[in-house]
């Protein structure tokens, strides 16, 4: 197994989103059961996407339920005046996007300055040069494998270069590069080939409905990331 690989480990996050949410904290503890290793967030406000989820109030809720990593995702804008509120409410991470607002610098320096691992993720059109100047301020980046807003997308195979293109412009920087948007097991292998060592699942890990199939519907996915990358599972 490469170096570039054994310095990130393999992540997987489910995205709530894809939950039912008439039992939020119940969804959220079988998938930490299940085998979760962030519990990834999705936030929309129908402006920045065509799309409303949730804010800061249902984070918190939430976050009683599972002492695992909130990774939120932030498809809002602006993102600055809110990021004090999802950090208070329980967040480990904070991805803002490169698209969001003109002062990216300024944003990650904000999420940094709240105690946070800070993010940026990339639209699909978005170029990685994006990042190329506050990498150093980066603790992960977002590879958005959709267009943002909806869940339930067919997977943009042009994301399977652009980790590859991260994965080289982030060598040797303890940077999780983490892919979002109609992922499963079908296409985690090229990503994790790629380089991607974090992958966001939604419909792909809440199929099925029970504890059971969550469990089955992860080890899929991070079987078929670990095969990639030369590891035993």
């Amino acid at each position: 197994m490469s170096q570039q690989f054994a310095s990130r480990p393999l992540i997987i996050a489910p995205s709530i989103l894809a939950s039912d949410f008439s039992k939020l904290g119940e969804e959220v503890r079988a998938v930490d059961s299940a085998g979760a290793d962030w519990i990834h967030l999705d936030v929309m406000d129908g402006h920045f996407v065509p799309n409303i989820s949730y804010g800061p109030d249902v984070i918190k809720a939430m976050r009683p339920h599972t002492k695992k990593t909130f990774d939120a995702h932030l498809m809002i804008a602006p993102a600055d005046p809110y990021l004090e509120a999802f950090a208070k409410a329980g967040c480990d991470h904070i991805t803002v996007h490169a698209e969001a607002g003109p002062h990216l610098h300024r944003s990650l320096q904000a999420i940094r300055a709240l105690g946070k691992k800070a993010g940026v993720s990339l639209n699909p059109a978005t170029a990685i040069s994006a990042i190329e100047y506050v990498i150093d301020m980066i603790d992960l980046v977002l590879v958005m494998s959709v267009n943002p807003g909806f869940g339930g997308q067919a997977f943009i195979r042009s994301a399977v270069g652009k980790v590859g293109d991260l994965r080289a412009m982030t060598a040797g920087r303890p940077i999780d590069i983490v892919v979002d948007g109609g992922v499963g097991a079908d296409v985690a292998g090229p990503l994790a080939a790629a380089g991607a060592n974090a992958f966001v699942a939604g419909s792909a890990v809440f199929r099925g409905g029970t504890l059971e199939s969550y469990r089955a519907n992860i080890s899929a996915i991070r079987n078929a990331a670990a095969s990639a990358r030369g590891e035993m599972v």
